[in-house]
This record gives structure tokens, sequence and C-alpha cells, in this order.
């Protein structure tokens, strides 16, 4: 066993066994900034997004619903729906400043310290994911390397000149064909200390669940206008990181995301499946900009460096086709009583208004409004058909994550704590009687009362197995996983009009006991309560201010 089965043993524990450091202070004053900043480097304003027309969220949230528009190869990317989806995900699209529960709330009313709203939630709000763009010759763009500039919703040129069969040749050729026959592509990045100054030793796994936040925004945005993406999370890292000018330890890149662009095939011999001209080993383009940072003191925590060690050993070597099956959600038994749940049923929501009305809703929750059993239903579905889709599962059969719901106050269920059969949209009793006290008992802060929202859904993964089955990389895949689950939650619960929130600070080990756990090896990752808001809130209208 690796680093990481030590990893994820100390997570699940660290409700009862804090990690180490134990004393580490959070200097906020000295806090890094919400993205990277490039003083010198070139920029582009992208095209407006907002006279693009909004498009309904495929039904269930499915990004596999595209595959078929897509198969024709006719469906592709143009800068203007690349520049849509920048923004709708990780663009700033709003200011949030409302009377909530969060320990933030005294300083928001200061611009200095302005909470401003993203498509995709983040871990703590902090963003530490960076985006590149490697475009090549069938981009739009002069081939070069470009970082998004989420403050100005901007490129700057990093690099200029095609740098794609460097990706190409970090991906290695057993990565998927539609990864290789393309010369467009994301290449995510993450910046640990943006996340680490506040969550030290916690910060990888932190950082692995915003991978997974983002790429799942993607993947139903990109759905929903007829697209598909899937990440690669397997490649020579070192090689990337030496692309992109940075140091591994300090910066490192966690996933490439090809783009199918609008128009012929760039590289005709890739997509007939030849093998493609490897790249001259003398030509090792680099980025020579620097990203300036903020803090004046930087720490280092030695579970997190631990873990990007651990995770880079064999970062080239892809699975086994089918390696992943072993790590697969349990199935639920045929036998044994169920409670049924109505057909899941969406609006014709559009992905856009989904992605800029998605927040959290701390503190707001009211119980004096029951969940419809309709609405339950759709989001645990949706929740359910969530996958990254990447290149340990091409196809997206593999359900990596299970459900647990602990219904509060939902129309039509009793109090209890449940798990969801997917395959037949019914719920299993697992504790039957109120759960609120359970709930806000096994809670660590403050800005929730998890008794008033509705229900509390708990997405587990088979964490050990999956590092079983793939290695310590897949520590990645495993949180990621449950990072996307939660973006799916949220896209749910925005479309339906529902209040929600996810929060990783709870007992684990609680939940393990209460569901029945103890001799398995699903691992509870999160927490995601679901409920309606109070009535009239007090928020801040950015748009007419």
């Amino acid at each position: 066993m690796g680093y990481a089965h030590e990893y994820a043993h100390a997570i699940l524990h660290r409700g009862r066994v804090p990690m180490e450091p134990t004393d580490h202070v959070v200097n906020w004053a000295d806090g890094p900034r919400k993205g990277k900043y490039y003083p010198n480097a070139e920029a582009f304003a992208l095209p407006g997004t907002e006279d693009l027309a909004d498009v309904p969220i495929e039904p269930g949230l499915l990004p596999g619903a595209a595959k078929d528009q897509e198969a024709d190869g006719s469906a592709g990317f143009s800068l203007p729906l690349l520049s849509a989806m920048l923004k709708d995900s990780y663009g700033l699209t709003g200011r949030r400043l409302g009377i909530q529960a969060n320990t933030d709330l005294a300083g928001l009313p200061f611009y200095t310290h302005a909470n401003w709203s993203r498509g995709t939630a983040g871990g703590g709000g902090l963003y530490p994911v960076s985006i590149h763009w490697a475009s090549g010759p069938s981009g739009p763009l002069t081939p070069g390397l470009h970082y998004y500039d989420i403050h100005r919703h901007a490129l700057q040129r990093l690099l200029a000149g095609d740098v794609t069969d460097r990706v190409r040749d970090a991906l290695g050729p057993d990565a998927p064909e539609e990864a290789l026959a393309t010369d467009q592509y994301l290449i995510l990045g993450v910046k640990y200390w943006q996340n680490s100054f506040k969550y030290n030793s916690f910060s990888f796994h932190v950082v692995s669940t915003d991978l997974g936040t983002l790429v799942q925004t993607w993947r139903v945005w990109a759905a929903a206008h007829g697209l598909r993406l899937a990440p690669m999370l397997w490649f020579d890292e070192p090689r990337l990181n030496e692309l992109l000018g940075t140091v591994g330890e300090e910066e490192t890149v966690f996933a490439v995301v090809p783009l199918h662009w609008d128009g012929p095939a760039p590289r005709p011999e890739a997509a007939a499946g030849q093998d493609a001209p490897r790249t001259d080993p003398r030509h090792r383009p680099a980025v020579r900009h620097r990203d300036v940072e903020r803090s004046r003191t930087l720490l280092g925590f030695d579970a997190l460096r631990d873990m990007h060690t651990a995770t880079l050993e064999g970062a080239a070597d892809r699975p086994a086709p089918g390696a992943l099956a072993a790590a697969a959600a349990l199935p639920e038994d045929a036998d044994g009583v169920r409670v049924a749940l109505p057909e899941p049923a969406f609006p014709d929501t559009g992905v856009r208004r989904a992605l800029r009305e998605r927040r959290s809703s701390f503190g707001r929750f009211d119980a004096r409004r029951r969940v419809g059993g309709g609405h339950l239903s759709a989001v645990l579905a949706a929740c359910a058909e969530t996958r990254l889709a990447g290149d340990t599962d091409p196809s997206g059969e593999i359900r990596l994550a299970r459900l647990y719901a602990f219904v509060n106050h939902v129309e039509g269920v009793e109090q209890g704590a449940y798990a969801y059969d997917p395959d037949r949209g019914a719920l299993r009793p697992v504790a039957p009687g109120p759960q609120g006290s359970f709930l806000q008992e096994n809670y660590f802060l403050a800005n929730y009362n998890l008794e008033q929202a509705g229900a509390v859904l708990v997405p587990t993964v088979r964490t050990t197995a999956v590092l079983d089955a793939l290695g310590d990389r897949g520590y990645r895949l495993a949180v990621g996983t449950a990072g996307a689950v939660a973006q799916s939650f949220y896209l749910a619960a925005s479309a339906l009009g529902l209040g929600a929130g996810v929060a990783l600070g709870f007992d684990n080990v609680s939940f393990v006991e209460r569901l029945g756990l103890a001799e398995g090896d699903e691992a509870p990752l999160l927490v995601m309560a679901l409920g309606h808001e109070r009535p009239e809130p007090a928020d801040f209208r950015h748009e007419i201010a």
C-alpha cells in the first residue's frame, strides 16, 4: 500500500484524530489571491457571452446524453462557446452579499473582502484551479498557451507557438483516440498554496474535490450544447509542469481536457488510429512568465507534499482498461423493504440560469416547508448519474459514488436514514426515526442547522478500493468524483429552486457507524444539505448597484 492509503485513513478519522499540524493558524491578512497574476503577459478579451442563447440542461443532468449528437464529428467548440463555458463555470458572475450564517459575513460589505460568485462550487470558496488553453493551428487564435484570467474574463498569452504536440506526447499513445485527434486542450493546474494556507494538510483532499466540481460543470454545460468532455488524469505530469513553467510541489497539473473543435480534424492520421510523429526531444518550450504571489510567507505541509509525491508516481502509467470496475459502487440487494419515490423530473431550466443562481444556503434553511418527494428523487437521480468519465472509464459506465439520504422534512417519506437505490428510484431504510440531532452533533461548524434541511445527502466512494485498483494517483479520481457529485447536487437544486449547501467538516466515522458501513470500505466524503430557504432573504442586488 502507498501513502495515499495512509492519507485516506487520516482524512476519514480527522474528526477524532486531528491531522498535523494541529497548531496551524490561518493568516488571513497574508492570504493568496483567488487567481494567478501575470503582470507582464499580454491579455485578449474573450467574446461576450450574454448574447449566446441559454439552453436547457439535459434531462437528469446526464452528460453522456450528448454522445450520439457528437458521433458524426459535426458538433464542436467555437471561440464564443468556449468563452461562454469559461464564464459560466469559473468566471465571476455576481457579488454575493446577503444575510447568512457563514463566518465571513462581517467582512463582506467591504469591497476588499467582497465574495464574487461563480457557477462552480469551490472548497472554502478558494478556487485553486488554474485554467490554461493550449491551442493549435485549428483554433481561432495564433497557436500558443493561454491562461484564463477570471477577473477580466480574458486570455493572457503565456507562450506563442503550437505546443499541443507536447501535450499529446504527455498524454501518451494509449490515451483515448479522441484525446489524440485534436490540437485543442484545457490544462487544469492546482496552485496548492491558494488552498493550503487555510486547510494545511487537509488541502490535497479539498483541491481534489475542486477538480471534480469544475470538470462536472463543463460536462453538464457541454452536454446541454450537444458536446462531450472527458478529463485525462493520467499523463506525464512533470513534462506538462515544465511546459507551464511551474514547480510541482507548488503548482501541478491535475487534468487535461481535450476539446473537439468545430471544423475538420486537425490530425487526420491520429483520428484514423495511426501513430503520430513524436516531438523532437531537444524542443523543450516553457512558459517564462511567472505568477506573482501576494503572500509574503508561504508554508509547506508534510502531508500535502507527500500526497503530491505519491500521486506523481506512475502518473504516465495509465491503468489497464477495466481496472476501475473493481472499485465500482456496491449495488443494492434486490430484497428488502423499499420506499418508492416519484419519477424524477426537472423544469425546463437553462444551464446558464442554473449556474448563475447556484449558491450555498448558509443558515437559510426553513423546515416549515417540506421538500417534495419528486424534488428529492430528481436530485438523487442527478447525483447518482454523475461520472467523471475520464481515461479510466471513457464510456462513463462505472458508478463510483453511492448515495445515502438523511430525511428530515420530505413529503411522503418518514424521517430516517436511507440508502438510495438508483436502479429502482427508491430508498432502502437504514436507520429509522429523526436524524436531526445526529446530523448537528457530528457537524463541526456553526453555519448550518442541518436539522432544518429537508434532507441531507451523503455520497460515499470506496476510496481504498480505487487506490488498490489504480494506485495512489487514483485518490484524485475518487475524491474528484465526490466533487463532481457535489456540483450535480448544486445544479439540480438550483434548477428546482431549492436551497443547497455542501460541507466537508463532519465526523466521517460517525456516519460510517450510523449507516452500518464499518465492515466495508465505503467512505462518506461530503454532507449535502437540501431544502427550502426562508422567504424574502435580505440580499444585495449587485446588478443594479
